[in-house]
């Protein structure tokens, strides 16, 4: 049986421990006692000549906490000193020789391969003790692989036996030895899984979010989830459970860290191959939702690839909150192929260009000047947004009443049903442009019905521009003075709120325009004291004539 230097270098280690507990019990050895008294701790037992020691309760108690001896029955104990010339005695320690003895007998003449795995129990100068199913085995400080601190007592560790003395009966272990061998067994696999590119089966340890650490002959190696599948990062928990088998292979290690790295998508074909030869953009595939998220959904093509279909690409419906409104996980869908991205592996799909266009469908219905009712869906600062059918066009704030303060928000809310023109559809843009107004009667028509040109009317300077003076008339109604049609009056000494009259130059209902002159009522108030002269003129020449006749 060979011997390593190893433990040559350690046997006086070993004789150290034996000499010192040889010292601690030079009288040590066996006696058939009898127990005489039994009391709440401790037991007293005679072993010849009148002696009596005393034994741990605890050492011939069950473990359900019952006396395995009674007062008065044989026990066969070990003697390992005197204390205050009474017996040390234990029943626990005959127990360990025997177990120990008999661990020898069965391993003497072959133990290199054997390894251990006990609890730390005892340390002394030399070293620890570590017992485990009762037998005792001795572990040198410089073969335990740790800091030398109390708190390595009550530790469970495993050791390789390097050494048997069925003499001396000890027994040697060396957890550092194991740590050395199993180091260098792992060395071996490591390399030969990455220098030969081979592909082994392994069994999964334990599964994490981030992947499986996978067993492969004894070593540890880490699948992270990008490397399960080809849909690209994966839940491991979905799809394994920790104790099954997998077929991997080793793509790295890293000797810094240790970190053996595995990938189980690197044992298959590379799917995106089939994808790029065999898809086109602008092809229609069938596929399974497997994933719904509220930015879109994941749908799977069969071959270990996943699309992506966004949000935007389920629904013409540009108002779409939720996608679940639209999909279920499980259900089978046709979409469109848009885009195949061959250096990130991404595969863009889209749900709605494969359903009619709405836009294309308002087109076949309706046309500009027709008079529709839709419903509010949105309000903005700028307007509101009416769905007609299916699509959505914009009223604007501006032409949703003749009042020109007015607007959307103040007037409707979300939901309103609300009777508009379409006054534009925007073929290029495919945009549609509402009107409301133009279905109202405006002020202009409401003031036309009562007033004709050449009317004297009164208002009130409202605004001063450049070209001209907006004044306020009848029930609020907007008419505009032009500069040249002010005269006599001078713009530099008007001020909003003075009141100016004019006569009404122009009605223009289709443009919904009202022009006042005041130019315009100083020419009529000119004619009409003419017309009243010439006929004053008139009457006196005729009764002139009339006197001369007579």
């Amino acid at each position: 049986m060979a011997v390593d230097n190893e433990i040559l270098e350690e046997e006086n280690f070993a004789q150290m421990f034996a000499d010192s507990e040889k010292k601690q019990e030079s009288s040590s050895h066996k006696v058939e006692g009898e127990i005489v008294e039994i009391q709440e701790d401790k037991a007293l037992v005679g072993v010849g000549e009148k002696l009596e020691g005393m034994l741990p309760l605890e050492e011939i108690t069950d473990e359900n906490g019952e006396l395995i001896f009674n007062k008065g029955d044989k026990i066969t104990v070990l003697v390992t000193g005197y204390y205050n010339e009474r017996p040390k005695i234990s029943y626990r320690k005959v127990i360990e020789q025997e177990k120990t003895l008999a661990f020898i007998e069965a391993n003497k003449d072959d133990f290199e391969e054997l390894v251990i795995e006990g609890k730390v129990t005892k340390k002394n100068k030399g070293g620890y003790v570590v017992e485990t199913d009762g037998v005792a085995f001795f572990m040198p400080k410089s073969l335990a692989a740790f800091k030398d601190t109390d708190q390595v007592v009550g530790r469970t560790i495993k050791a390789k036996v390097i050494k048997i003395d069925a003499e001396e009966t000890s027994i040697v272990v060396s957890r550092r030895k194991l740590f050395n061998e199993e180091r260098k067994k792992k060395k071996e696999i490591i390399d030969a899984l990455i220098e030969d590119n081979k592909i082994v089966e392994g069994t999964i340890k334990k599964i994490t979010s981030y992947g499986m650490f996978v067993d492969v002959g004894g070593v540890d190696g880490l699948v992270h989830y990008n490397e399960i599948s080809y849909k690209g990062p994966v839940n491991p928990s979905k799809l394994y459970k920790e104790g099954e088998t997998v077929t991997v292979k080793a793509i790295s290690y890293d000797k810094d860290k240790r970190h053996l790295s595995l990938s189980i998508k690197a044992v298959q074909s590379d799917p995106w191959e089939e994808v790029e030869s065999e898809l086109d953009e602008g092809d229609t595939i069938s596929v399974t939702v497997s994933n719904i998220e509220p930015y879109g959904a994941f749908v799977d093509l069969g071959n270990d690839i996943e699309g992506f279909l966004h949000i935007s690409e389920i629904t013409w419906n540009k108002n779409i909150k939720d996608p679940n409104d639209y999909l279920t996980v499980d259900e089978e869908i046709d979409v469109e192929v848009i885009e195949i991205n061959s250096n990130t592996h991404k595969l863009r799909v889209s749900l709605k260009k494969l359903l009619p266009k709405p836009f294309d469908e308002f087109k076949k219905t309706y046309k500009e000047g027709d008079i529709v009712k839709g419903s509010i869906t949105s309000l903005t600062d700028f307007g509101a947004f009416v769905r007609i059918g299916s699509v959505e066009g914009l009223l604007h704030n501006q032409d949703v009443d003749w009042d020109k303060s007015s607007k959307c928000k103040d007037i409707f809310k979300k939901g309103d049903e609300v009777e508009v023109k379409i006054a534009k559809i925007n073929l290029e843009e495919e945009k549609i442009s509402l009107n409301r107004k133009f279905l109202l009667e405006s002020p202009t028509e409401a003031f036309a019905a009562t007033h004709n040109v050449n009317d004297v009317v009164k208002g009130k300077v409202r605004d001063i521009k450049d070209f001209g003076v907006f004044v306020t008339i009848d029930n609020g109604v907007d008419a505009l003075i032009r500069d040249e049609d002010l005269s006599p009056l001078s713009k530099e000494e008007l001020n909003n709120g003075d009141e100016i009259e004019a006569a009404i130059a122009n009605i223009d209902v289709r443009r919904d325009r009202i022009r006042l002159s005041v130019k315009k009522l100083e020419r009529i108030k000119d004619q009409a004291i003419l017309a009243e002269f010439n006929d004053t003129e008139s009457h006196s020449l005729g009764d002139l004539i009339k006197d001369q006749i007579k």
